[in-house]
């Protein structure tokens, strides 16, 4: 709730608890904080000439008539932590929590029932790693070109500042210099911006939560986390010291390590679960990698814990 007020969006509300406790009193309070400021604001008539608002579109979805997902932006992949392959296709309720869920389909059955509506939901998405991002999302349900099939258009707007952008350009201005300097040395060294690194970072999140997915090639990840291949192969091994193949296939071989030792999985599952197409295919490079083969880690796990 705090988070939401601190970017501005002073419309979000917290929902009501049953039980009459102290989180409960805690939950009128902000709601009540919420609406206060919001009507000074709009009552006052609030204009910063010198930091005006800036409306970022944060997630885009086109549902068909049905809630399946058939266009994405690059940005809802990257909040929800999962590859674009895995969104189009899939039911836009899937990535909604429980309690989510049983609002969109209220809401969905009154769009079907209309032929064009506009209004707004609270939801939680839920990303890859099971964390809850509250949204305002706001709908809107049309027909298509031929007016025989409704689409629904869902839109996440993320109240900005003028202020964002300035420390952007701050930073941007500052990188820029430093470019600049290195230049005048024998050997010019590449400096990653302050964006860059987030978005590297963010791919970086997203190969460590989908082990178990083909993976798409540099050129298409790339694109999906807004960079291009050359900086995303060239940020990933200055942060992380390894090609992005590498990374991803070292955070398989530890994960499938780890499930062999403590889990009692099958070794086909832990295979399949790591993104390997089959169990040969990973004993092989196992057992190239740390000179065992699964089994017989398997073994050695059983016989210690005996």
């Amino acid at each position: 709730m705090l988070l939401e007020m601190a970017s501005g969006n002073f419309f979000y509300r917290l929902e009501r608890y049953a039980k009459n406790d102290n989180l409960e009193a805690i939950s009128i309070s902000l709601n009540m904080l919420a609406e206060e400021i919001q009507e000074t604001i709009h009552h006052q008539g609030f204009a910063n000439i010198n930091s005006p608002r800036i409306n970022i579109v944060q997630m885009s979805f086109i549902l068909d008539e049905h809630g399946y997902i058939e266009m994405a932006n690059q940005q809802s992949c990257n909040l929800l932590s999962v590859l674009m392959n895995e969104i189009i296709g899939q039911q836009f309720i899937y990535f909604l929590d429980h309690q989510s869920q049983e609002k969109w389909r209220d809401l969905q059955e009154e769009l079907i029932r209309k032929k064009s509506s506009d209004t707004s939901i609270e939801l939680r998405f839920k990303s890859k790693s099971d964390l809850k991002i509250p949204k305002t999302a706001y709908v809107s349900s049309f027909k298509g070109i031929h007016g025989k099939t409704s689409k629904i258009l869902i839109t996440v707007i993320h109240n900005s500042n003028q202020q964002d952008t300035s420390d952007k350009e701050l930073k941007k201005s500052v990188t820029q210099y430093i470019d600049q300097e290195n230049t005048e040395s024998k050997k010019a060294k590449i400096k990653l911006s302050f964006e860059d690194i987030r978005k590297i970072r963010k791919g970086r999140d997203i190969i460590l939560t989908n082990l178990e997915s083909d993976f798409p090639s540099l050129r298409e990840f790339a694109l999906q986390l807004g960079t291009n291949e050359f900086k995303l192969k060239y940020g990933f091994r200055e942060l992380y010291g390894n090609s992005v193949h590498r990374f991803l296939m070292n955070e398989r071989f530890r994960k499938a390590q780890m499930m062999i030792q403590f889990t009692d999985q099958s070794l086909k599952s832990i295979a399949h679960l790591n993104g390997f197409k089959s169990s040969s295919h990973f004993s092989r490079a196992f057992k190239k990698k740390y000179g065992y083969a699964p089994s017989e880690l398997r073994k050695k796990s059983t016989n210690t814990e005996e």
